[in-house]
């Protein structure tokens, strides 16, 4: 998918994630857009203690940090949808996880950094590796496979 057009970090900064999603609160897991281009999507996230998916011990379950690469996906064809072809957001689905690493949970207070990257699109099913950091270090890889649909979200 060509797009022609690149954005300026600091606009996208300003955009309110929930209106590229299709999750609502208390099920978000990315706090701010903060790179978009044709290939590559970041998103940021602070891991609060009040989160749905935190342990006892203070880590943030696995579960979360997948959901955390599906929604930096959603986010992408969110922004894709609301800002570039002026269209409503779409529910997507997630199709596959591949080669799914996590080599330590994130912990309460931490940022998380997740990156996908774009290897393949086909129609509407898009193939990502993703990369979740805490700064330098990362702490998940996999690669996600995410079939978008036609139904439109509710917002």
């Amino acid at each position: 998918m060509s797009f022609g057009i690149m954005t300026q970090n600091n606009d996208l900064e300003k955009i309110d994630v929930l209106t590229l999603l299709p999750q609502r609160p208390p099920f978000v897991m990315i706090d701010q857009l903060t790179h978009f281009d044709e290939v590559v999507t970041s998103t940021r996230f602070e891991v609060r203690e009040d989160n749905l998916f935190m342990e006892a011990d203070g880590q943030l379950n696995s579960c979360a940090l997948v959901e955390n690469i599906a929604q930096t996906c959603a986010a992408r064809m969110g922004y894709i949808n609301s800002y570039i072809i002026k269209d409503k957001v779409k529910l997507g689905f997630i199709g596959a996880i591949k080669r799914l690493e996590i080599l330590r949970p994130a912990r309460k207070g931490e940022v998380l950094s997740t990156s996908i990257e774009v290897m393949q699109e086909v129609g509407a099913v898009t193939m990502v590796n993703a990369t979740v950091k805490v700064g330098e270090e990362t702490l998940v890889t996999a690669e996600m496979k995410i079939a978008l649909s036609d139904i439109e979200a509710v917002n």
